[in-house]
This record gives C-alpha cells, sequence and structure tokens, in this order.
C-alpha cells in the first residue's frame, strides 16, 4: 500500500547556531535526502534550504528555523517526505507490510515485516510462516497498485519444513 508520507529520519541534534539540525537518515544512503525540497514534521510542511551529507548524516537547514533555539526545539522529531514527490519505482519496506503475496498463483499470505539484513532484506511472510529473501531470484514482481507480490519459493523458505 503507498503511504501519503514515508519515514526519512530523526532530527538527533542541532549543528552550528544558525538553526542547521543534524538528521540521522533512515533511507538506503545519507544522499537520498539532499534530493528534496520540502519535507515535513508533526503535520507542519517545511522546506529544504540546504542538506549536505556530513559522514553517515546529513546537515539540514530548513526554512524559518534560523537559531540554535529553534533547532533544538526539533530534536528528536521525524522527518517525514511526501511520497509523491518519490520516484514511484521506488518502494519502501513500510509499503510492503500487508501487501499479498502469490507463488505459483496462489496466495501464500501476506508480508507482516520486513528485516533489514548486511547482505539482503528478508520479507516475513504471515508472522514467520516464510522468510522470503528480498532479491531478484525469488521476487519475480511486486505490483504495489494491486498489492501483490509474485515469489518463487524453494525448499527451506516455509519455516515449518524439515
Amino acid at each position: 500500500m503507498k503511504l501519503q508520507f514515508v519515514e526519512a529520519g530523526e532530527i538527533v541534534t542541532t549543528h552550528g547556531v544558525r538553526g542547521e539540525v543534524k538528521v540521522l537518515p533512515w533511507l538506503d544512503c545519507p544522499d537520498m535526502l539532499c534530493e528534496f525540497d520540502r519535507c515535513r514534521m508533526d503535520g507542519k510542511e517545511y522546506v529544504i534550504e540546504q542538506c549536505r551529507v556530513q559522514k553517515t548524516c546529513n546537515l539540514v537547514k530548513l526554512q524559518g528555523i534560523d537559531t540554535m533555539e529553534d533547532a533544538q526545539k526539533l530534536r528528536g522529531k521525524i522527518i517525514e517526505l511526501y511520497r509523491e514527490d518519490i520516484d514511484d519505482e521506488v518502494i519502501f519496506a513500510a509499503e510492503l507490510v500487508g501487501v499479498e503475496v502469490y507463488a505459483d498463483g496462489n496466495c501464500i499470505g501476506k508480508i507482516t515485516e520486513v528485516l533489514d539484513y548486511p547482505g539482503n532484506s528478508v520479507y516475513v511472510v504471515d508472522n514467520g510462516k516464510y522468510m522470503l529473501p528480498a532479491v531478484k531470484e525469488f521476487i519475480l514482481s511486486t505490483d504495489m497498485e494491486n498489492n501483490k507480490m509474485q515469489v518463487k519459493l524453494i525448499e527451506g523458505m516455509r519455516s515449518d519444513e524439515n
């Protein structure tokens, strides 16, 4: 299910005296956040005046946040991006929860969780009934409009198999 807003990171601290904030990004890489012109927090839209990468974080200057005191009030807030600003080809883990999974034309359940591992993500179907590695060999297609995913199963993917 496509979300209206996507959580992109958390403001962890301030940076400098001119209102910049340090964001711990939850996207694939910190560079992604720099591609956006706007975000929102607590239902309020903010214009991103400047965004740059610093190691594994982002330093972000938001319009209207001009002092360290203003920035301090944002600590711990979650930055959300507008889904309409993101390429339709990009699918987020939160959007996959609830997607129906089909193998050989039969529905085997719904994705209940997405686990992130260093090599790849793993889709948990029906609370652990199936564990599907998120790689192209097993995930044949994903149709977000119809809330369906086609997969290829092999021996050992079903958790109650010997």
